[in-house]
């Protein structure tokens, strides 16, 4: 099968945590022998900010660790028909320009023959609710949500003909243990400020335990305002900036212990749905402790495949256990390991995806053979 990816970028993971998942994903059906393609806009801003920062080095990385993916770019006089006209399935990222979005479903209702689906993995259809419900998805086959409030959000709300829950997962052939390197440091957490939307959290839950505790401590991402730095510069805390995806299983080795930190409109209106980094980390087999979010889907075993911390009081209990203990340390990694590779892959995902595509196909036949009826 032929798969057209719309996505705000597959190159660039700036900033953009839904690359690390498409990626995942288009690997597995590669690895099944169908053809995946991504588009995505030339002057995207994640792209647009990955070039600005790191250059074209950035881009050669990105062929270098992912020869078998197919990204293509696309600007305002791209033929978009043309190619959707060759696939069998197209998935619209919920990134993607709203015009462009209703262009897509307009070519699936003009008689395409593809299976037309749309991908949210963003909390703006509970915060801001204006512009998803302006987007076109009337001709869309059904919505993939990552997570089940999102889900339940998309059907209260009348958006698209059917939703399903797709959470994101780890590619587990990328994020993997390195048991080969030393643990030469404490602690590292791999994240983006967040326009604020995690500050406090930041400094509750890493900041002051790290300073607290005196832990040898590092810090990647982007976006992080001169204040915050000077705040992880206070506390110890090495910042290093971006780093590329492919990079962060052998950091995650290098280190004893990582944190969760998740956004506040995620654990406030989307309960139930981490950041990718969680599968990720435990996909690599580190020891993970977790800011408060509500795993209402119980997508993990918490307490048993990483800790909880209800504050920074506790964080900072857990993080002793954790480094104090290498046997509490180590039943957490093989607890963690067994329910990504059970659950969380993007194998699963591929699974799930075709299930998905399956009631697609079987219920729009349906529509069909009714209307014909009716009609008749």
């Amino acid at each position: 099968m032929r798969f057209l990816f719309y996505t705000h970028s597959l190159v660039s993971d700036w900033n953009h945590g839904n690359a690390h998942f498409l990626r995942g994903v288009m690997r597995e059906l590669v690895a099944r022998r169908h053809q995946a393609i991504a588009l995505e806009p030339a002057d995207g801003w994640s792209r647009s900010n990955l070039l600005a920062e790191r250059g074209s080095f950035a881009i050669e990385r990105f062929r270098k660790d992912f020869p078998e993916l197919m990204p293509v770019t696309y600007d305002a006089g791209f033929d978009h028909e043309a190619w959707i006209a060759e696939a069998d399935v197209v998935i619209v990222h919920e990134w993607t320009d709203p015009e462009l979005v209703a262009r897509i479903g307009r070519a699936r209702a003009d008689g395409g023959k593809f299976t037309l689906l749309f991908h949210d993995t963003h909390h703006r259809a509970v915060s801001a609710t204006e512009a998803i419900s302006a987007l076109r998805l009337e001709h869309y086959d059904g919505v993939l949500a990552f997570g089940e409030a999102l889900r339940e959000s998309y059907l209260r709300a009348g958006w698209g003909k059917r939703v399903f829950t797709w959470h994101e997962a780890a590619d587990d052939r990328l994020f993997k243990p390195h048991p080969e390197i030393h643990a030469t440091s404490d602690l590292v957490w791999i994240g983006n400020w967040g326009d604020d939307e995690r500050t406090a959290e930041i400094q509750e839950f890493l900041i002051e335990p790290v300073r607290d505790l005196g832990l040898q401590a590092t810090v990647h991402g982007v976006r992080y305002p001169e204040p915050a730095l000077a705040d992880l510069a206070a506390a110890g805390l090495r910042y290093e900036g971006w780093i590329a995806n492919a990079d962060v299983p052998k950091v995650f080795a290098a280190h004893r212990v990582t944190v969760h930190i998740p956004r506040r409109p995620y654990r406030e209106g989307l309960p139930g749905i981490p950041t990718i980094r969680m599968f990720e980390a435990l996909a690599c087999g580190i020891p993970l402790i977790s800011a408060p979010w509500s795993d209402v889907e119980q997508l993990f075993r918490p307490g048993i495949d990483f800790l909880f911390a209800e504050d920074g009081s506790q964080m900072r209990q857990h993080l002793q256990a954790v480094l104090a203990d290498p046997d509490f340390a180590a039943s957490l990694v093989t607890s963690g390991l067994e329910t990504i590779r059970s659950r969380h892959t993007c194998r699963h995902r591929v699974d799930e995806l075709f299930d998905v595509l399956w009631q697609c196909t079987t219920l729009h036949t349906a529509e069909l053979t009714a209307a014909k009826e009716a009609a008749a």
